[in-house]
């Protein structure tokens, strides 16, 4: 996380009169229309909403999945707050749905705050794919912003997030269309199934409207694709990513304990370096555990186009250690 020299911390700082005021805020929030609603702040556009400890599973969490969501962790007493908020809201404004701002109080919800480690605000992170991308703390100026959201959306689009997405081919299809369409390419409902599955949270309906398709067209690349995101994300939400990468530091040569933190890393978009660690653990290994880490690997390839500038890279670096 980008670290700016930052004034004000929550430690000590919010006192009973700054949790009575946020009390009221959230309730006011809870009796509010819906973001998008008629009446709601910023229904125009929809792109700016406002988070709670409740919600922010499935406004966040489940949302980035098929768009990038950017939370703004603020609060009511925090000058560079003030600062910060009108061009995060002016940026979502121009991104036109690109990607979403969540805002988030955290006098009013201190589970989140918690959970994030929150220290100092503002401090705003990226969620891309259900996972934590990046971040910066203090009132950045807009041009610095700006840059920051641009490399945010580079890491979208080489997990298929947003607009552009496929790297150098340009193969993979539109990922706020997922799969062409209302019903997806052929006039298949399984493409449309499984876009609504993602957009819920819902992994494992996903990987069955995939796995369907693929029943019926073995060779499909967009249901192969989708069906290998989705085992990605099942397989991160599932490992406790400190352990992992403390198990990895510590076992340089063990494959499993490698293959998770290269799993973490792409799905937080450091494609290279994922795809840099299975590498190497192939360059030390030999037998099993080298089969084991290819065929890990060649499914991690299987996530992008086959053309993608950084799987023909390390295809080819995978070739030299093997032959």
């Amino acid at each position: 996380m980008t670290q700016q020299p930052q004034a004000f911390s929550l430690q000590g700082a919010v006192d009973l009169g700054a949790r009575q005021a946020a009390a009221q805020r959230r309730q006011r929030a809870a009796q509010a229309p819906p973001a998008g609603a008629p009446g709601a702040p910023g229904a125009p556009a929809g792109n700016v909403i406002e988070v709670t400890d409740e919600t922010f599973n499935n406004e966040v969490v489940a949302r980035s999945r098929t768009v990038p969501v950017i939370v703004d962790l603020w609060a009511e007493w925090c000058g560079p707050c003030k600062q910060l908020g009108p061009v995060l809201e002016k940026l979502a404004s121009e991104a036109n749905g690109a990607w979403i701002l969540a805002k988030v109080d955290v006098d009013a919800n201190p589970q989140l705050s918690a959970a994030l480690q929150v220290q100092s605000i503002p401090m705003v992170v990226a969620v891309v794919a259900g996972q934590v991308a990046d971040g910066f703390l203090g009132a950045m100026p807009e041009p610095q912003v700006r840059g920051w959201i641009d490399q945010v959306m580079q890491v979208a689009e080489q997990l298929g997030l947003a607009p552009g997405a496929g790297g150098a081919s340009g193969e993979q299809p539109d990922p706020q269309a997922f799969m062409g369409g209302p019903e997806g390419p052929m006039g298949d409902p399984a493409f449309a199934d499984a876009q609504e599955a993602m957009e819920r949270g819902d992994l494992n309906a996903a990987a069955a409207a995939f796995e369907k398709v693929l029943a019926a067209s073995p060779d499909d690349p967009m249901a192969t694709m989708g069906l290998r995101q989705v085992e990605l994300l099942r397989r991160v939400e599932s490992y406790d990513q400190a352990s992992a990468r403390q198990a990895a530091d510590d076992n340089p040569d063990d494959v499993d304990a490698q293959a998770r933190v290269a799993d973490i890393e792409l799905a937080m978009g450091r494609i290279d370096a994922s795809f840099s660690r299975l590498l190497d653990v192939i360059r030390v290994t030999s037998g099993e555990d080298r089969d084991k880490a290819r065929k890990h690997l060649l499914g991690l390839f299987e996530i992008f186009p086959p053309r993608d500038a950084r799987v023909t890279k390390a295809r080819s670096t995978l070739s030299s250690l093997l032959f």
